[in-house]
């Protein structure tokens, strides 16, 4: 067992904090900015909860934190009582926020001049993963501060590799986003297509989905997508902000992603619909406009 500190209890913070406490075994203490739902969860897991971050890391072997952008992970770590000021020598801070490489080197250099570790470490799976305690993590640090760190994330995770030095992980996270957003407007176009050709879609989908074409995508989203139904999983707002990560990075290191700033922009067109909360799949909402 562990002494834990989860900070940040959105739609994936709240389960994988849970799954440190109940799978995992640990002693955890949560800081939320609502105290409301920190301490509810400390109720519910039967763990405490802290005022500030500073006070929920204060003393702790490991410091998990999923927050919302590189503003907010500045603010909970180095702002005004923020996590990195009462962290013990010694101590592994693990990221789970998506966020920039740029901020990710930033904060691992910091927390080395402070004597701890800085794992960025960015999931996949989206809420039903958080949920499920069966995310993917993409870590990127110092490969002793990963091997201490491995067996308390896996609490949360099915999948838990060391990408490389620190930034390595929100890289590949970036990858991994790039790789989403052609796939589901490729998705969406065929289904607006199939519909428009007059084919049973749920007929189609059985036999392409056995093929090259099949995708955890094609075999999750696709019934939903169909209905017209859009609020299962990743929320447009969340995933532009991520791909505006992507194409910040494709911008420093002279990448070229036309397909995914295409997508972006077509996520944008999903906003102006009043599609902020829908989740990814709602790029056929925009084709059928």
């Amino acid at each position: 067992m562990a002494s834990v500190a989860f900070i940040g209890l959105g739609v994936m913070g709240y389960p994988m904090a849970g799954h440190l406490k109940t799978r995992g075994g640990h002693d955890v203490t949560v800081f939320n900015r609502s105290g409301e739902k920190a301490a509810k969860w400390a109720e519910q897991f039967s763990g405490s909860h802290a005022d500030t971050p500073q006070k929920a890391a204060e003393g702790k072997d490991f410091v998990f934190c999923c927050v919302g952008n590189d503003d907010d992970l500045r603010s909970v770590t180095t702002g005004e009582n923020g996590a990195f000021h009462s962290m013990k020598k010694g101590a592994i801070f693990i990221d789970n926020t998506t966020a920039s490489a740029e901020v990710a080197r930033e904060l691992s250099a910091e927390a080395i001049k402070r004597g701890f570790h800085f794992l960025d470490a960015p999931v996949s799976g989206g809420q039903a993963g958080a949920e499920n305690g069966a995310l993917t993590v993409m870590v990127g640090g110092e490969a002793a501060a990963f091997e201490k760190a491995k067996p308390v994330i896996e609490s949360y995770a099915k999948m838990v590799g060391l990408m490389g030095d620190a930034g390595a992980g929100q890289l590949t996270k970036m990858i991994n986003q790039i790789c989403i957003a052609g796939l589901v407007q490729g998705l969406a176009e065929g289904i607006h297509f199939g519909k428009k050709a007059g084919l049973d879609i749920e007929k189609v989908i059985e036999v392409i989905s056995k093929g090259a074409a099949g995708s955890w995508q094609m075999e999750n989203r696709h019934k939903t997508m169909n209905a017209g139904k859009y609020d299962f999983g990743f929320a447009v707002d969340w995933m532009r902000k991520d791909l505006g990560i992507c194409l910040a990075e494709a911008d420093r290191n002279q990448a070229k992603l036309p397909v995914t700033a295409l997508v972006d922009q077509f996520y944008k067109d999903v906003q102006v619909m009043g599609g902020n909360r829908w989740d990814t799949s709602s790029l056929l909402a925009r084709l059928e406009k």
